[in-house]
């Protein structure tokens, strides 16, 4: 690995710019004292003219960060800003929910930061993305592959400043969301998923079966829906009626599901009313934030876990955190956790071809799921896992945390490719949010290449 490190930087640097701009952040608005890893913050421009700024946090790992894997972060959406990533996820800092008040943010240490183990790179992408930007309106169009380009460009650049002081280059790329998987091909080494958007058809397809599976819809009406839909819940045809009623039927059952995770109290009174089980929208709605910043003491009961979003939209849009972070002032009227004004197309349908065409490389996969969320079900994942005709290494068993089961993991191989697929028990969409201290044994077992 080494060698092809070398090699790679040695072209990079006769291709590559530099960071045009990077700050190191002592201190930060909320967070008592100095903070004890090093935190930098900075813009790299992308695409022909730099017309594309893509702002960035980098955190180096508090255990070796000369010998810890770099990881980057790319939090999904597409939209969703790197802040989210790592206030909510993995970052080091997240916010003091006992502390704090109103408009008064408080920040704490997150135990269960996966900077303990790694150097982590938080990007906001695509263009339009958290502090991200565009010098000229038509930079703000962008998609799939062309996004995938940038963060590619982003990468590279960003490599050339920090290569000395960090020795193994990527040992992981931690990717959330279906369009920058194609990105996995212009790496040798290693790449994480989670809860991964890879085919929306079948993703959401097998929503119905994990309704199922969770009771969440009786054993009569599945077979029902199954029959009469042909297994296909997608798009169905409104000349169907016994489908079209089948799903109908599904949908009542769950309109009231916190589609997340299943289990906590849902939101939707707060928001526009949910798009039905058998569209294709996969957004969680934030909408209700308007309404809490206009009383943000006043929260609602029952308690979701969205309220917690709510100090995120404070703290960003505070004009001495953005000065602390080194924001470029102007640049943004407000920040949002998942812009979803972006003007972006989906230009890849699917990314199973890529992963197909990965399993023929010397590379590790780490996939993980939530195994309560419905967003995009564990059962949709495994289903794609399967086109991919890999051979079973290590079958379906639990792998253990503090002597509790943490989850169940498949081992797949092809020749030199091997794929890690596990659930993370009573885990939503964003598994690291619902289930931090397993999904840091998680991670750290696989970096160390131990078994789960």
């Amino acid at each position: 690995m080494w060698l092809s490190v070398v090699v790679l930087v040695h072209v990079l640097l006769l291709i590559s710019n530099s960071v045009e701009s990077q700050s190191i952040i002592d201190t930060l608005p909320g967070f008592p004292g100095k903070l004890p890893f090093k935190l930098e913050t900075g813009y790299i421009g992308v695409g022909e003219l730099d017309e594309v700024q893509l702002f960035y946090y980098f955190i180096e790992s508090e255990r070796n960060p000369k010998d810890d894997p770099l990881v980057l972060w790319l939090t999904g959406g597409p939209g969703c800003s790197g802040l989210s990533g790592l206030l909510f996820e993995i970052g080091p800092f997240t916010f003091d929910y006992a502390n704090s008040s109103g408009n008064k943010p408080m920040l704490e240490l997150n135990p269960y930061s996966w900077t303990k183990i790694a150097n982590m790179i938080f990007l906001d992408a695509p263009v339009g993305t958290g502090f991200s930007y565009a010098t000229t309106w038509e930079a703000y169009n962008s998609n799939d592959t062309s996004s995938t380009t940038q963060t590619y460009e982003f990468l590279r650049k960003w490599l050339i400043p920090h290569f000395s002081s960090i020795h193994s280059m990527l040992p992981a790329i931690l990717i959330l969301g279906k369009p920058s998987q194609s990105l996995f091909k212009k790496f040798q080494t290693g790449f994480v998923i989670g809860n991964p958007l890879t085919y929306e058809i079948w993703d959401g397809n097998e929503r119905v079966k994990f309704a199922h599976r969770t009771a969440l819809i009786s054993d009569r009406l599945y077979q029902s829906t199954k029959r009469n839909c042909q297994g296909r819940y997608i798009d169905p045809d409104p000349n169907n009626m016994q489908c079209v009623e089948d799903l109908r039927k599904v949908n009542e059952c769950l309109d009231d599901i916190y589609a997340a995770q299943i289990l906590e109290p849902n939101c939707a009174a707060f928001s526009p009313k949910p798009n039905k089980l058998w569209s294709l929208s996969l957004h969680l709605d934030d909408n209700f934030i308007d309404i809490l910043h206009s009383a943000p003491d006043q929260v609602p009961e029952p308690w979701c876990r969205s309220y917690n979003y709510l100090y995120s939209y404070v703290w960003a849009n505070d004009k001495t955190v953005q000065k602390a972070l080194h924001v470029r002032e102007g640049t943004k009227t407000d920040w949002e956790r998942c812009n979803k004004s972006l003007t972006y197309t989906k230009n890849v349908i699917t990314s199973i071809d890529y992963h197909q065409n990965l399993t023929k490389k010397d590379l590790r996969a780490l996939v993980y799921s939530g195994d309560h969320d419905m967003l995009i079900p564990y059962v949709g994942t495994q289903q794609w896992i399967e086109t991919l005709d890999l051979s079973i290494k290590d079958d379906w068993r639990p792998w253990f945390v503090e002597g509790q089961i943490a989850g169940y993991v498949t081992i797949f191989t092809e020749e030199k490719y091997s794929l890690t697929f596990t659930t993370i028990k009573g885990a939503g969409h964003t598994a690291p949010e619902y289930k931090p201290k397993e999904c840091l044994a998680m991670i750290d077992r696989w970096f160390a290449y131990y078994f789960l």
